[in-house]
């Protein structure tokens, strides 16, 4: 795939998609129209978008949009079928420490954190580098923490037919730092299972692995 040069080769909206490739250029008429709104922002609040420092403010912002919710453009079941593989291996995978970046949908605030996932095989075991993807996929939509949860374990479930699936996701929330609350230091955890890890063991096994650290 293209390799990004700087923030002005972001995705593009309206590009095609062929599987999980996706070309990364601009609509330049979706940046103009989004641009247009963010300069009227930045007067209602009492700016003035004609000063130096802002000049380019709404097209970086309408970019940064662009790039921050592009995950509406991919689908993250072909993400995995690319990579799926025949195995018999029955033992547990676990990914953890995923890093995610999403926005809420409430305030379109950042939260941000660690994702942890795993999966038993059923006959199939896929890529590694595709359980990241997939979290990312889900995570650039304006979302909920519980939503992005139950869509990660559904994906995974759906197309990987696993005996079971496990995620959780640890997250903090600007919507609660910066507003609100304002609760500096509180962090907020979601975990959503399938199949073998509603039993006790194998989810107490996975809770257990994420929570250890490699020698």
């Amino acid at each position: 795939m293209h390799q990004h040069d700087d923030d002005d080769n972001l995705p593009d909206r309206d590009a095609g998609i062929e599987g999980y490739q996706k070309i990364d250029r601009y609509n330049p008429e979706l940046i103009e129209s989004l641009s247009g709104h963010y300069h009227e922002v930045l007067k209602q609040i009492g700016e003035n978008p004609e000063r130096e420092g802002l000049l380019k403010t709404p097209e970086r912002v309408a970019k940064a949009l662009m790039y921050l919710t592009h995950g509406y453009d991919l689908d993250a079941k072909e993400i995995l079928k690319s990579a799926m593989f025949k195995e018999e291996y029955s033992q547990m995978v676990v990914v953890k420490d995923i890093e995610v970046y999403s926005m809420c949908e409430h305030h379109m605030l950042p939260f941000f954190g660690k994702a942890h996932i795993a999966y038993i095989p059923n006959g199939h075991v896929v890529g590694l580098s595709k359980i990241p993807r997939i979290v990312d996929v889900f995570a650039r939509r304006l979302q909920v923490q519980e939503r992005l949860t139950n869509e990660i374990r559904d994906c995974i479930q759906e197309t990987l037919n696993p005996i079971g699936v496990g995620v959780v996701i640890e997250c903090r929330h600007l919507c609660m730092s910066m507003r609100g609350v304002q609760k500096q230091n509180s962090v907020t955890t979601t975990s959503a299972f399938t199949g073998a890890f509603l039993m006790d063991k194998t989810r107490t096994e996975f809770l257990n692995l994420i929570s250890s650290k490699l020698s």
